[in-house]
Formats: C-alpha cells, structure tokens, sequence
C-alpha cells in the first residue's frame, strides 16, 4: 500500500510545485505551508502533508482502463488542488486549529489569507481540466461540494436531523471528490463515457464509506492518526454519522446524548468523553463502521462489472481497504 501512495505522491508532487509556485508570494507562502512543503518560516518540513489517497486512485483506474499514468498527471493534479482548496476553507468554517499534527494555514497566517490561499487553488485546479466531459466532470463536482458543505455547516444548528439526510451530505461533500478522481482517471486513458461513469460510482461509494470511517476518527481516532485533537468533532456539536445514527436510535443513550448536544457552554473533557461512550452506547459507532464496510464490498461490486485491468483492481482493492479501515 505503502508503494502505491508513494508512487501517486512521485508522480502528481512536481506538477503540484510547478502550478502552486507559480502563485504571488504572499498566498504561496500560505499554500507552501498547507501543503507540508515548508513550515511556518519557510523552512523546510518534511513531516507533513497529505497522504494522496486520490491521486493514488485517479493513477490506478487509469491503470484499470487499461492505460498508462502519465496521462493522468493533470488529472490528478487537478483532484489534489480541489482537495487541498476545501481543506482550507474547511478549516475556517469548522474552526479547526490542527491538521496533519500542525496549525492549520488560517491559524498560522490568518483567515483571510487562508481563505485567498483557497480560493486560488480552486482556480488552479479549474486551469487544469477545463474542457470536455473531464472540465465538466469537475465542475458537478465543485458545486456537489459547495452542497455539501453547506448542509454541514447547517446541520450543526438543527436538531432534527435524518440518517439519510446525513449520507447525502456525505455523499455530496466526500463522494463527490473521489468519484471526480476516479471518473477522471478513466477518462485520461479511456475516451469511453459510459465506462467512466462506472468508475465515477465506485468513487462514490468509496468516498461514502471514507466518511463514515473518517467521522469514527472524529471521536474516537487517535491523535497520531487524525493529526487533530481527541473527540474534536464532538467539540464542536458536528452531526456526524456516528452521531446521527445514535441520536436516531431511540435509546435512552441516545436521548442522553441530544440533551449534552443541545446545551450552550462549551462541553468538558469529562462531558465529551462521556459523549464519545453514548455515542457508542447507542450504537453509532457500530452503525457506521458496518455501513463502511457495506459501502466498501458496494464499491469492489461496482468494480468487477467494470472488468479492470489486474494491477489496477488490485489497486483499487488495496486503496478501498485503506479508506475504509484506518483506525491504526
């Protein structure tokens, strides 16, 4: 596993540095130490940045198809900006002030920094794949984000929300970028629509059952793991799956968790620990970690009718056990 992601990061890092520093100083000098390639004094620090799940999965369906990497370098450039871009103004939105194990770029430079450093990613990305079936591929998905994310933000105030409801907003603001990177690697070495279309599922589910891992690491993951604080998601009342699910139970843990939910001052250590274990009380976290795995054999059938290449599906198959079982 360890092999496909380095290669991913081999083969999408000099295109990244090639757009990125082309940026005015002020807003590389921000996008520079998002992206792990320096600290905050611009300084070298090779302790962060991301994994590059997605460029990993743009590369091996376009292996899958049948093709080779190289044509798919924009492509996944382009996947990784976007990822990068709502990292960014995520970080604003939810108030986060640690990622991948240091502040993020809005604590370190400022929000309006940040929140330019974002935007011109966005702007990259969209500079990249801008034409055809690839152009208007990303752009469903920039908008499917956008509502994504807004349905986050907004499920934050309300008390009545339903599982389904949740999964879309999953569905929207993680599936949309992993169905964009593997739609986007089919198209690079296939100009075959409709095969495209079945990798764009398999992104889909994939990205859906991404999720619902990654809200499990929101509560109970480790800071080693998560790069973020314990329990940062119940620290700011997210309606997470987890949450959802358990808040939906009908159990009196569940009903004990709405009301440490529905109060004003901010939430103990104590009090989010006993969250965390109502929670798991009510079911939440059992709930999701089975719907993941639902998610994950949904992709891998999604798949096999596409009839991939082998090292490609094995690709695939290795990158969907990552995503959807990464509590260590």
């Amino acid at each position: 596993m360890k092999s496909i992601l380095d290669e991913a990061r081999l083969l999408v890092e000099p295109m990244l540095h090639a757009v990125v520093e082309k940026l005015p100083a002020e807003i590389l000098e921000v996008a520079g130490f998002h992206f792990g390639w320096c600290d905050i004094d611009g300084g070298k620090d090779p302790r962060a940045g991301g994994k590059a799940v997605r460029p990993a999965l743009t590369f091996a369906c376009a292996r899958a198809v049948g093709g080779s990497v190289r044509p798919a370098v924009p492509a996944a450039a382009a996947v990784e900006l976007v990822h990068n871009f709502s990292l960014l103004h995520d970080d604003i939105m939810d108030g986060d002030i640690t990622r991948r194990h240091r502040p993020t770029a809005w604590a370190a430079f400022g929000v309006p920094r940040a929140l330019l450093a974002g935007d011109a990613l966005f702007v990259l990305a969209v500079d990249l794949i801008s034409s055809g079936t690839a152009g208007q591929a990303l752009r469903a998905a920039l908008l499917q984000m956008c509502a994504g994310q807004s349905d986050d933000l907004a499920f934050e105030n309300r008390a009545d929300v339903a599982l389904p409801q949740c999964i879309r907003m999953a569905e929207n603001k993680t599936g949309a970028l992993f169905s964009l990177a593997c739609q986007l690697g089919a198209l690079s070495a296939a100009d075959d629509i409709a095969l495209a279309e079945e990798y764009r599922k398999f992104g889909r589910h994939l990205g859906i059952g991404f999720q619902l891992i990654d809200d499990v690491l929101g509560i109970w993951g480790h800071e080693s793991v998560t790069g973020k604080p314990v329990y940062s998601d119940l620290k700011s009342r997210k309606k997470s799956l987890p949450v959802v699910a358990a808040l939906s139970s009908g159990t009196p843990a569940g009903r004990k968790l709405a009301a440490l939910y529905q109060r004003t001052a901010v939430l103990s250590e104590h009090e989010l620990g006993q969250a965390a274990d109502l929670v798991e009380e009510a079911g939440g976290r059992a709930w999701a970690e089975a719907q993941a795995a639902r998610y994950r054999a949904n992709a891998l059938e999604v798949l096999a009718a596409a009839e991939p290449e082998q090292r490609g599906a094995m690709e695939l198959q290795a990158l969907a056990d990552l995503v959807t079982a990464r509590m260590s």
